[in-house]
């Protein structure tokens, strides 16, 4: 029996995950809430939207897409002001590539560090009982 949209199995959801953030000097980080966000945009075609799916802000969606197209050479998000036909965004080929590379980051390192992620959640303390 797998699990339903609603109800994750909770041997999924207690199995332990790796979450990357990388900082690019003092001005410049990229980790998994922009990443999570890019994504968002990539398959709802809106800023508003993805801030919607992700429980954030439409300001707060917009400051962090401000924030990545600042940090990037070339910006990783393009956005069309609402109209007769609606605004929009999309996730430019440079955004299209920081997810890919993030993306396959995550795989090489979560793969690199399974046998040290499984001896650390081997050392927590059984929370089964909820306290």
């Amino acid at each position: 029996m797998g699990s339903t949209k609603d109800q994750p199995d909770t041997a999924m959801a207690a199995l332990p995950n790796l979450r990357l953030r990388i900082v690019f000097g003092t001005n410049a980080m990229l980790g998994p809430g922009k990443v999570d966000l890019l994504q968002a945009i990539h398959d709802t075609g809106s800023i508003a939207a993805a801030g919607r799916v992700m429980g954030m802000s439409y300001k707060r969606a917009w400051m962090l897409v401000e924030a990545m197209n600042a940090a990037f050479r070339d910006p990783l998000v393009a956005s069309a002001r609402g109209g007769a036909k609606g605004g929009g965004a999309v996730v430019t080929p440079a955004g299209q590539a920081v997810l890919h590379q993030y993306r396959a980051l995550e795989e090489i390192t979560a793969q690199a560090g399974r046998a040290q992620i499984a001896a650390l959640a081997a050392m927590l303390r059984d929370m089964s009982d909820g306290k």
